[in-house]
């Protein structure tokens, strides 16, 4: 990771003092929060693939700082909201939000932040990158909802997994590597490429997350959380998809009604393995990754182009 940073070190530095300015408040609780934010970042995935994604084509510019702005505003957003809806109280190891200031200021908080971005490219009409983002948060919204919608009856088959995840965890990455093309070109041809590459990344992203919570010596140690939340993942619906009847019925049995059960959520993992879950899930990640690196492949080679290819290749590799 710090060789992929290393390409675009001064533009994160210089993105870092931009976005702290770009949300600074008037109301002293609202700053507080902004700083503990800003302190807390994770690895900055998004904003990374925003200037690579830009600088592939072109150099980067001010249309570009906003735009990775305005991804990073709506991703927080996002995740703020995201931490009530789940009752969550910890991200990346520190209090959420919600955690230390409740509900009513973390919903507000994101609001705020939706409302910055907002203005952010109103202001100094960016336009497109509006467009683009505003469509991603839209099937967001949708990936989640119809996720509740079907966990309710867990009756998921693969086709509706992978449109939640292309719609909830894809959609936001594609459109950061669409939004960074655009800033530097303004081709709609290389913009919908790059919108494409960012969409298979994102799918590829997400079955990693999926393949963390069963846990191999690669991957580190089996959590089981996505069980007890009763989510369908890749894994799970291929090993439902492969049981027999009477198998099939005791999964859906322990993660409708023993979810809690830590004995028996490590037994649906045992059987998930067993059913080869955890192998085609790999594959299909594996083949999400490729295709995703085919595209980036298709330009010139350059140092940047190969540190969106170490970027690929870190988001399936990766070890949490």
């Amino acid at each position: 990771m710090k060789a992929i940073q290393q390409c675009i070190e001064n533009e994160l530095k210089i993105f870092e003092s931009k976005f702290s300015e770009a949300v600074k408040s008037q109301v002293p609780l609202l700053d507080s929060i902004m700083k503990y934010i800003i302190r807390r970042k994770g690895k900055q995935m998004r904003p990374m693939f925003v200037f690579l994604s830009a600088k592939l084509h072109g150099p980067v510019n001010e249309s570009t700082y906003r735009a990775a702005a305005l991804v990073e505003m709506l991703h927080t957003a996002t995740l703020v909201h995201d931490d009530v809806v789940d009752e969550a109280y910890e991200r990346r190891g520190f209090f959420s939000i919600n955690a230390l200031w409740k509900n009513k200021v973390a919903v507000l908080v994101g609001d705020y932040l939706l409302s910055k971005g907002l203005l952010l490219s109103t202001k100094n009409e960016d336009f497109m990158h509006l467009q683009i983002l505003s469509d991603a948060v839209r099937k967001m919204s949708e990936g989640e909802l119809l996720q509740i919608e079907k966990s309710r009856k867990l009756n998921l088959d693969e086709s509706v997994y992978f449109e939640i995840i292309k719609n909830k965890t894809a959609s936001l990455l594609s459109s950061a590597c669409a939004v960074g093309a655009y800033s530097s070109t303004q081709n709609m041809e290389i913009v919908e490429q790059m919108k494409q590459f960012g969409e298979k990344v994102g799918i590829a992203f997400q079955i990693k997350d999926d393949l963390f919570d069963y846990g191999t010596e690669e991957i580190g140690k089996p959590t089981g959380n996505d069980i007890k939340e009763k989510k369908l993942t890749l894994p799970l619906i291929y090993a439902l998809q492969n049981a027999d009847k009477a198998t099939r019925r005791h999964i859906i049995n322990i993660v409708k009604n023993e979810s809690k059960n830590k004995e028996k959520v490590k037994e649906v993992t045992d059987l998930v393995k067993q059913l080869g879950g955890i192998g085609y899930a790999q594959q299909k990640m594996e083949s999400y990754r490729d295709e995703a690196l085919a595209i980036v492949q298709q330009f010139p080679p350059s140092p940047i182009r190969q540190a969106l290819v170490e970027l690929v290749q870190y988001t399936t590799d990766r070890k949490y």
